[in-house]
């Protein structure tokens, strides 16, 4: 089993807008580091290189980051232990609040790369449901205890 993460929103401005600049300058620096990161299997995109061109369905409006992992502690050590975390604390300077939850995950058979549309309906799933097996946020991981494990390993 692997784990695949949806991540979406709604930026404040357009993609093009200096005030996207920082965020858009550094996408391809955030999936580089993704891409070398321990975990790290796949991750979606356009021919640019990255999503932001990848219209959700349904919601032309919402950019999407989408990525499979080998399971929760790579992916949380990329996004809470890297420098993807300073871009991860500014992101509301590029994007709107969202009223529902913006994250999720899900596990995924070996070999299975997930879909836009399959993701999007994981991630209506938790809107509806809130985590289940289906279809999980952070609050189902002992971010402590993963914390803990993961610091050791350094």
């Amino acid at each position: 089993m692997k784990l695949a993460q949806l991540n979406v929103g709604y930026a404040r401005y357009a993609t093009d807008d200096p005030r996207m600049a920082e965020f858009m300058d550094n996408l391809d620096r955030m999936n580089a580091l993704a891409e070398r990161s321990p975990g790290f299997i796949w991750r979606m995109q356009a021919n640019n290189g990255n999503a932001t061109d990848i219209q959700v369905p349904g919601d032309p409006d919402m950019i999407s980051n989408l990525s499979v992992w080998s399971d929760i502690a790579s992916l949380g050590h990329y996004v809470f232990n890297t420098l993807h975390a300073r871009f991860y604390e500014k992101g509301a300077q590029w994007f709107d609040p969202m009223k529902l939850p913006h994250f999720v995950m899900w596990n995924i058979d070996d070999g299975h790369i997930p879909t836009l549309t399959e993701a999007m309906e994981r991630l209506h799933h938790l809107h509806a449901h809130g985590s289940t097996d289906h279809a999980f946020g952070w609050d189902t991981v002992d971010m402590a205890a993963w914390r803990r494990c993961d610091m050791a390993a350094e």
